[in-house]
């Protein structure tokens, strides 16, 4: 054990000096940029990337798994009998982008999230905030503001992982929790989307939030899903009405349940 011991203190040590040493030779090319010679940076240029690409992705897991632990952000209101239940990234880590304005009509925010509309004059922004009211539960939330819209549609786009897919049947309700600040009351469609084969089933509902709560059902029954070939599924939040307002969603998690049977 003692062995053990001096091996994991002479480990730590080793790491220590050979950061130190990095970090001091970095710093010193950091310094002679400036006057060093064009080779030389077309030679670091690409390890600096490479370096920079993997302590970006470092800091984004870290940052979104301390906010975790700080908030209790893995908590998820789940119904009873859920055999899944899910919050999507914008709402649980940072993302890039954090922020787009104005918004293309086709603009990504995320790996899993894409912003679809079709407003000539682009007067929308999406950005990711950080949470900070008691009763949120993730770290993050996320802000749409809309100001003259002349477009026909404005929809938020959430791909599910492939979790929400495996073993789903004709016998379960997947339902959507949604925590939503609007400046004036609109109602909002959701509609869930599952890719079978050659087909797409399109199940829609239209909510009007009620005390900043957002749920929307789905009922497998009442579909014509193909159970065996059965290859995504993604959610489609359509904003109604959107000009001149504010969209705040503070929290979005999906759930699945078997449906009771009589």
């Amino acid at each position: 054990m003692a062995t053990q011991a001096m091996t994991r203190i002479y480990d730590r040590l080793l790491e220590q000096v050979l950061f130190r040493r990095t970090l001091q030779r970095w710093q010193r090319i950091a310094s002679r940029a400036e006057t060093a010679d064009v080779s030389v940076l077309r030679r670091l240029h690409g390890p600096a990337r490479q370096l920079r690409s993997e302590l970006d992705r470092l800091l984004r897991v870290a940052d979104g798994r301390l906010a975790q632990a700080e908030s209790g952000a893995r908590a998820i209101r789940r119904p009873p009998m859920s055999d899944w239940a899910w919050r999507p990234e914008i709402w649980r880590a940072p993302v890039t982008p954090g922020g787009i304005a104005p918004a293309e009509p086709r603009s990504a925010i995320g790996s899993e999230a894409t912003l679809f509309h079709d407003c000539p004059a682009r007067e929308v922004t999406l950005r990711q905030i950080r949470n900070a009211g008691a009763d949120d539960l993730p770290p993050y939330g996320l802000k749409l503001d809309v100001l003259r819209f002349e477009g026909s549609f404005l929809s938020l786009v959430i791909e599910l992982p492939p979790a929400a897919v495996d073993g789903l049947t004709l016998h379960h309700i997947v339902r959507l929790d949604a925590a939503l600040e609007v400046e004036t009351p609109r109602k909002i469609f959701v509609r869930l989307n599952l890719k079978h084969g050659p087909n797409t089933e399109q199940v829609v509902h239209g909510v009007a939030p009620a005390d900043g709560a957002l749920v929307a059902e789905f009922d497998l029954a009442h579909t014509k899903m193909n159970e065996k070939r059965l290859e995504r599924a993604w959610i489609d939040l359509i904003f109604e009405k959107p000009e001149m307002n504010q969209f705040v969603l503070r929290d979005v998690t999906l759930s699945r349940r078997a449906r009771a049977e009589m």
